[in-house]
């Protein structure tokens, strides 16, 4: 068995690609993260079976969408939870999180309406569903089971992008504080955080 080669495209940024970077990180894969330029876009575009990143190549084979991806390095892992249950509860916490950050308009044009909307999200909306995961982790260490799952890793990415747009967004919820720097300190993930580009997204 050889591992397969591995080859990421996506933008310069933590975005949508950034739970594949974890999960290869973790897993200790080797991969190449190969990020395009805004500029080389339009051209890249019409080439992508759905026109959109992140794609992974899997020995040449496009794959597209990133938590199907995600899913699919994640699986056979401990990362994906123990049993079908576990499983299942991780991929609705991971698609509780992807639901909300869906919503925000990234690629409106005007900026007054992205300003007014991305307010709305934050001020409105995030508290509800900051409450809900909170007492959904309630006392415990992880989202899910007794071990870290890619549910905790899509946290600490979708909080990290929340919170710079909105800095005092988890001062009420220190439980999930907690839970982003449990991520934060797992060897390998450290290592990528402090390696990565620094990208504001």
């Amino acid at each position: 068995y050889t591992m397969p080669s591995y080859k990421l495209i996506y933008f310069n940024m933590r975005g949508r690609a950034e739970i594949i970077r974890y999960i290869f990180a973790y897993l200790d894969i080797k991969y190449e993260d190969h990020r395009i330029e805004q500029a080389d876009w339009p051209e890249i575009k019409p080439t992508l079976p759905f026109g959109k990143i992140p794609i992974l190549e899997v020995d040449g084979l496009n794959l597209h969408q990133s938590l199907a991806i995600a899913r699919y390095l994640a699986k056979n892992t401990d990362l994906a939870g123990k049993t079908e249950l576990e499983q299942c509860q991780v991929d609705a916490i991971v698609d509780t999180l992807d639901d909300f950050m869906s919503r925000f308009p990234w690629a409106e044009k005007k900026q007054d309406i992205k300003e007014q909307m991305f307010n709305e999200l934050l001020i409105y909306d995030a508290p509800h569903l900051l409450q809900d995961l909170d007492t959904y982790l309630g006392e415990k260490e992880w989202f899910i089971g007794n071990s870290v799952t890619w549910a905790d890793f899509y946290w600490e990415i979708c909080s990290t992008t929340l919170l710079v747009l909105k800095p005092d967004l988890l001062d009420i919820h220190p439980r999930l504080v907690a839970l982003r720097k449990k991520v934060q300190a797992i060897p390998a993930i450290a290592d990528w955080i402090q390696r990565r580009p620094h990208t504001r997204l």
